[in-house]
């Protein structure tokens, strides 16, 4: 059992979804990050999701591609992504974390290389939007076997067609993209998502998370609602942006996880 399974079976069992974050790892800069990142479960977060900075974002909107180039101008890398989280593990060994990214770093690093430093770093799972369930045999297969979690995103448009290929090694929780479209774009609908998680839900028993479009307390706890978790990420990053301090950012996330955790 993962950090992530363990998580879920503490929530449902306290009749609780789960709220997740996201923040980039690195943005403004590695000091602030880590503050921010050790800050998270103090201020309600269930599970963390990290994202690792990358040059060409193909998921994210523009609130998230420029917190990845703020990260890069900065000097952050792979590495120092999992050296973050190896410094929070030295205080947390039970908030799990997701790191979130793109195939080409963990390319560049070695699959083989990637996965060890990652559990030796305390990284539980990861969604890497650009693998197809058709490429599983590139990291999801290997990550599995290591014992990381490998989180499937599904859409709006994961017909019933395409969902049977989607979850088959899929492990930890589907992530359930709200909005057809990019991060930080559009508002998620509450009755709409409740209806796809329930078709979701006919063909597997993982917990489903939402996210996209998920913007203020009151949209998580709509979405908790009708979901096993909710996940912020864009209101989040905009704040950094915008030259919150760390105290203000946590402040936030503290009214986003008592939004969800109130469903």
């Amino acid at each position: 059992m993962t950090r992530i399974d363990a998580k879920f079976a503490e929530l449902k069992a306290a009749g609780k979804s789960a709220f997740v974050s996201y923040t980039m790892a690195g943005d403004p800069d590695y000091a602030t990050s880590l503050e921010v990142l050790k800050g998270l479960p103090a201020a309600g977060v269930d599970i963390i999701e990290l994202g690792a900075p990358f040059t060409d974002p193909m998921a994210d909107g523009s609130t998230i591609q420029l917190a990845g180039q703020r990260a890069l101008d900065a000097g952050m890398t792979l590495n120092k992504t999992l050296q973050m989280v190896a410094e929070f593990r030295e205080k947390d060994d039970t908030t799990p974390i997701v790191m979130m990214g793109y195939y080409n770093p963990v390319y560049n690093h070695g699959v083989d290389a990637f996965i060890k430093d990652a559990m030796k770093a305390g990284i539980d799972g990861m969604i890497i939007v650009d693998l197809p369930p058709e490429e599983d045999d590139e990291l999801c297969i290997p990550a599995t076997e290591a014992g990381m979690n490998f989180i499937r995103l599904t859409t709006p448009t994961t017909d019933a067609r395409r969902l049977p290929k989607v979850l088959p090694n899929t492990s930890g929780f589907i992530y359930y993209v709200a909005i057809t479209g990019i991060t930080g774009a559009g508002s998620a609908n509450p009755e709409t998502v409740g209806k796809e998680i329930a078709r979701i839900k006919q063909s597997s028993d993982l917990p489903v998370c939402v996210g996209f479009g998920i913007k203020t307390p009151e949209d998580a706890r709509a979405m908790a609602a009708v979901a096993d978790g909710a996940v912020v990420g864009s209101a989040i990053v905009q704040r950094l942006a915008d030259g919150q301090s760390p105290a203000q950012i946590l402040a936030f996330v503290k009214e986003l996880s008592d939004g969800a955790h109130g469903a």
